[in-house]
């Protein structure tokens, strides 16, 4: 339970740093809190001790991987920024994240499964 709530409380911490920032000069250091690997640490660490150092290491590409749906978020954001209101310009890009993820799944599977 106490790894829950230390779990938690990191989470709690990222959103309060993020909103802290997002009022000061230098709002734009607000985009960079998200990608501290807060919960890669975590997800690393279970997966180290529950699995092999294989398995580690897949789960490292897979994340690295995984920068390419975040990317097209972001551009999703930037470029819908200039068209839409912020509610349409953040589902959109969502949709594009999420769209960008599932094509990553199933590359990943369709590719991992043959592979393994």
């Amino acid at each position: 339970m106490l790894s829950l709530f230390l779990k938690s409380l990191l989470g709690a911490l990222a959103v309060l740093l993020i909103a802290l920032l997002s009022r000061s000069k230098s709002f734009f250091i607000a985009g960079l809190v998200p990608l501290f690997p807060t919960f890669a640490l975590i997800a690393h660490y279970l997966v180290g001790t529950e699995r092999t150092m294989a398995d580690l290491r897949v789960t490292a590409l897979f994340g690295l991987y995984s920068l390419l749906p975040y990317a097209a978020y972001l551009l999703a954001v930037y470029w819908f920024s200039y068209r839409f209101s912020l509610f349409t310009t953040l589902a959109g890009a969502t949709l594009v994240w999420g769209l960008g993820a599932a094509g990553l799944l199933l590359g990943w599977m369709k590719y991992y499964s043959v592979a393994a």
